[in-house]
């Protein structure tokens, strides 16, 4: 059956006119599609009471008065407080494995079928106003609300849960799946592990890990490039824990002493979630490692991606060449992907076919191919490249160039006409070119494709809402050969610690760069089989800017601290 328009709604409950209706829907338009209901409140042509009976009628749903309704502690324990605050839902009631919720948007039917995946419970929707649903999050759930340390708690007074999972980890012969899936569905650990996941959500981590030792279970979450430990659970829960996360990812959980890899797709807020899943077996258990790709925080622009502005219009000439390689380099998890998606974006146009090969397919782009590699059946890097050569395309991006095989196709595919786009695991720029002939490329055939080498680092940026003034010690300015009076006149800041930034002085990252561009006397080292030195000596007298010099430009800007630029930098010799 359609769902009918809020506006006609309305207008059939006798609470605008149709004329209102026209009015209203004009304003939307000029609002850029803002809710018309949310519009006909400010405007004060309905009340909150009458939108949610709106809402109702319109969804077939019932109407809840939150402020009249006692809501028992074991029913709000059911959902924890980052998942409420997350869907803006209050549970109701809890009756025979179904979770009855008042929510103020019951249009977004996407909510309920996340929240089937999150609590493992039949869902039932219920209507209450946008003001009852902000008092009841604000009555239940602001003070003494649930924590990871409050859950954690329970867990460790749990004396059946734990006596169970004890008795599991200890058994030395075949599982009894019946009781593992229970052990791993029980909602202590589904309660968990939920909030670990909207947590490392929220905080925008790239990273949580999972990590088994002797006397304890660590959980670990990489946000800005660092690892920070959350409470740890009780060392028991382990194998509850990681066999929870294998059901989550469809993986076999009878399986204790081979790595396995997987994937847990989730909808968090409307936003699609990616989670790849690496389980691999220690000493003391299951080691579980799950990268976060949140397609909803990434930006694929390069104007945002911190490219000084020179730079930045030198990158954006050489993508637009038509054949070649460009090649991004630096090591794991310094933003390579994200800067080659950006550039890739930028080309995404209907006169020329985009084809990408992937392990994995990290971000989904409309209008261009992408192909996810499988080594387990033979679809590698190489063999990959070798069809999408038959596939007629203008712009090749091949997730990583890992053997002369792949190498030497990207080659070929730059001769004949295509511009093609990699990464390669180096230290900096001039490496790339040392690594590339190691692995056998010959250097004419290097100098003939090669177009340009932008080597990369992510640094992390200093929180606007607490930075300060500050000024480094002599030692941390001789780290990167400057004395005092280079810095004379300059400002230095650093992230006192706040809220906004969980207390560590730093909110979000930005990018180093190193740029250089092939030209001929670079070629003609580089032919007659230059040393790094001497490559990295020409490029840098051909207007190379190295990456120490774009982290003190971000030090001196006030964007990031003299010890992120340490870091993250080589000092060249």
């Amino acid at each position: 059956m359609a769902i009918r328009r809020i506006g006609q709604v309305l207008v059939d409950l006798g609470f605008i006119s149709d004329e209102r209706l026209e009015e209203l829907l004009e304003e939307q338009k000029q609002r850029s599609g803002e809710l018309l209901g949310r519009i006909a409140i400010e405007l004060g042509l309905i009340n909150e009471d009458q939108l949610a009976q709106a809402l109702a009628e319109q969804m077939g749903l019932q109407v809840i008065s939150l402020a009249d309704v006692a809501i028992p502690p074991d029913v709000l324990n059911q959902v924890t407080e980052p998942m409420a605050q997350l869907y803006r839902i209050v549970p109701v009631s809890f009756k025979e494995n179904t979770l009855t919720v008042a929510m103020c948007d019951p249009q977004k039917l996407s909510v309920l079928d996340e929240l089937r995946t999150f609590l493992g419970y039949d869902i039932r929707a219920v209507v209450a106003t946008e003001r009852d649903v902000l008092k009841a999050l604000e009555r239940y759930y602001a003070v003494g609300g649930e924590s990871v340390e409050s859950l954690i708690s329970d867990m460790e007074d749990d004396l059946d849960l734990a006596a169970a999972a004890k008795a599991m980890e200890k058994r030395d012969g075949p599982l009894d799946l019946t009781s593992v899936e229970a052990l791993a569905d029980s909602a202590p650990v589904r309660k968990l592990l939920n909030m670990v996941f909207l947590l490392a959500i929220k905080d925008h981590a790239s990273d949580l890990h999972f990590e088994p030792f002797e006397n304890e279970f660590k959980i670990r979450i990489r946000a800005d490039g660092i690892l920070y430990e959350m409470v740890p659970p009780p060392r028991h829960m382990a194998f509850a824990i990681t066999t929870r996360i294998k059901v989550m990812a469809d993986l076999d959980i009878a399986e204790r002493r081979l790595p396995q890899d997987g994937r847990i797709q989730l909808s968090v807020g409307g936003h699609p979630i990616d989670m790849r899943v690496s389980v691999l077996p220690t000493m003391f258990g299951e080691s579980v490692v799950l990268r976060i790709l949140d397609r909803s925080v990434v930006m694929l622009d390069l104007d945002v991606i911190g490219l000084d502005p020179t730079s930045l219009a030198e990158f954006r000439r050489i993508i637009r060449k038509p054949n070649g390689i460009v090649l991004v380099t630096g090591p794991t998890g310094s933003g390579k992907t994200t800067t080659l998606y950006g550039a890739l974006n930028e080309l995404n146009e209907i006169t020329d076919k985009l084809i990408t090969t992937e392990d994995p397919v990290e971000y989904d782009i409309d209008g261009i191919i992408q192909i996810p590699i499988d080594e387990s059946i033979g679809n590698t890097f190489a063999q990959c490249l070798r069809s999408i050569l038959r596939q007629d395309p203008d712009r090749i991006l091949v997730g990583e160039i890992r053997d002369l095989e792949t190498a030497e196709i990207a080659v070929q595919a730059s001769l004949t006409g295509h511009m093609v786009f990699s990464t390669l695991h180096t230290n900096d720029a001039p490496n790339t070119v040392t690594r590339l002939r190691d692995m056998g490329v010959p250097p004419f055939l290097l100098t003939a494709t090669l177009e340009a080498v932008l080597a990369q680092r992510l640094v992390r940026k200093i929180c606007r809402q607490c930075h300060e003034e500050t000024m480094p010690g002599t030692e941390l300015l001789a780290e990167l050969a400057l004395t005092p009076d280079d810095v004379a006149g300059k400002k230095f800041y650093r992230g006192r610690g706040c809220e906004s930034c969980n207390n560590t002085g730093f909110k979000g990252r930005t990018g180093l760069f190193e740029l250089m561009e092939m030209n001929d006397p670079l070629r003609d080292v580089i032919n007659q089989g230059g040393s790094t030195q001497q490559v990295r000596q020409c490029a840098l007298s051909g207007g190379m800017r190295p990456l120490r010099i774009s982290g003190l430009e971000k030090l001196y800007s006030g964007i990031t601290t003299i010890e992120e630029v340490i870091r993250e930098t080589v000092l060249e010799e």
